[in-house]
């Protein structure tokens, strides 16, 4: 199933700019300020992933990349039988993060992670989300994570994806100008495209869907670990 509501194309995501260093002293930089910009252009697909990943109270969750816990907390409050872990690169982000859900009943937790050496054992995870991530790494990174999140995950485990999406709309043109004079300027973000590699590597991609706010594009998807 797919829902469009900004325009697809066929273009190559353009290279990621920042190393990973980078990445993580930008969002030590902007944790302070991160929920603005979160609230102005994403939070209508994060309130997406959450439906989307339709968590069953219970299950044993994981949040890569969890930032300043927007979508944690909400993951803490749907499963608060279940176990929640979350990670991210960044301490300025975590602690954050670790605010919000402090005083949440439940078995939860929140740690510095890697997403290329996810700390977890083999089919850990009925529910992997991921947000905002991939679009900060280079292309040939996204086989080995997507690799990493499906070893994590049960036979079955579900798979939900968001991330700033490819688009020839006008308003992605421009926040897509921006990125090219300093990606900085969008916390190191560029338009990818996840589908196809999801495939290769052996997820069965259930739904894919674009949405924009504030003409910024974003790409959810919903796959499941086959086997």
């Amino acid at each position: 199933m797919r829902t469009e509501s900004t325009p697809m194309t066929r273009r190559p995501s353009i290279p990621a700019k920042l190393r990973p260093e980078e990445v993580t002293s930008t969002y030590r930089r902007v944790a302070p300020v991160y929920d603005i910009w979160a609230r102005l252009t994403e939070h209508r697909a994060r309130a997406r992933c959450l439906e989307l990943a339709n968590v069953r109270d219970g299950e044993s969750v994981l949040e890569v990349a969890v930032g300043t816990g927007l979508l944690f907390e909400q993951l803490v409050l749907a499963n608060p039988s279940g176990r929640t872990e979350g990670i991210d690169l960044t301490d300025g982000m975590l602690a954050r993060a670790r605010r919000r859900v402090t005083r949440l009943p439940g078995a939860h937790h929140l740690a510095i992670g890697d997403a290329r050496h996810l700390d977890f054992e083999d089919g850990s995870f009925d529910l992997l989300v991921n947000n905002y991530m991939f679009d900060l790494l280079p292309d040939e990174a996204f086989a080995p994570v997507l690799g990493e999140f499906k070893r994590v995950l049960r036979s079955g485990g579900r798979l939900v994806l968001v991330n700033m999406a490819i688009s020839d709309a006008l308003p992605s043109r421009i926040w897509e100008a921006l990125y090219r004079i300093d990606a900085r300027l969008l916390g190191g973000c560029r338009g990818v495209s996840l589908a196809r590699t999801a495939s290769e590597v052996g997820f069965i991609v259930e739904h894919e869907e674009r949405l924009s706010q504030l003409g910024f594009p974003s790409e959810i998807l919903l796959a499941r670990k086959s086997g």
